[in-house]
């Protein structure tokens, strides 16, 4: 099966990985059908736009899933360290999504560059098929800027 082209912010990293923004009812059996182990989700539950029930509808097709919440005004470490564990524990195929693959984007930016050993340019490349921080000025912009630039300790 082919990766779906209307699924929103529908990005494929790798043979193993792949992200988007949202997924809907719709979406859950493609994902399935796609091979898709694992899926990790980075949105609020409590989003509009999130999938009610998404735990309970993808366990319904034998696919893991980890919820990890990122407020998109409050990135954290911890959040960063769920996800590496979840991405690198978890079973393969994995999916990761939000709601507009902007929190996924950035997290993958910084598991590219610092964990998969892409260069910064081509890392960064892959986050701005998405989106960029800094080519929005806002509250919440500034704070994912600063989040991309951290480094390991």
């Amino acid at each position: 099966m082919a990766d779906p082209d209307d699924i929103r912010g529908w990005q494929r990293l790798d043979a193993e990985i792949t992200t988007s923004g949202r997924i809907e009812d719709k979406d859950v059996m493609r994902l399935a059908d796609l091979g898709v182990a694992h899926v990790v989700n980075l949105a609020l539950e409590t989003h509009p736009e999130a999938l009610a029930g998404e735990g309970d509808k993808l366990a319904a097709q034998g696919i893991a899933y980890t919820h990890i919440p990122v407020p998109f005004d409050a990135p954290g470490e911890d959040h960063f360290a769920a996800f590496v564990k979840a991405v690198e524990e978890g079973p393969r195929p994995v999916h990761v999504h939000c709601i507009m693959n902007w929190r996924v984007s950035a997290f993958f930016y910084r598991y590219n560059r610092d964990r998969r050993g892409l260069a910064e340019p081509v890392a960064r490349a892959l986050m701005e098929r998405q989106w960029s921080p800094e080519g929005h000025d806002s509250k919440e912009a500034r704070v994912w800027a600063e989040f991309i630039a951290r480094t390991p300790e």
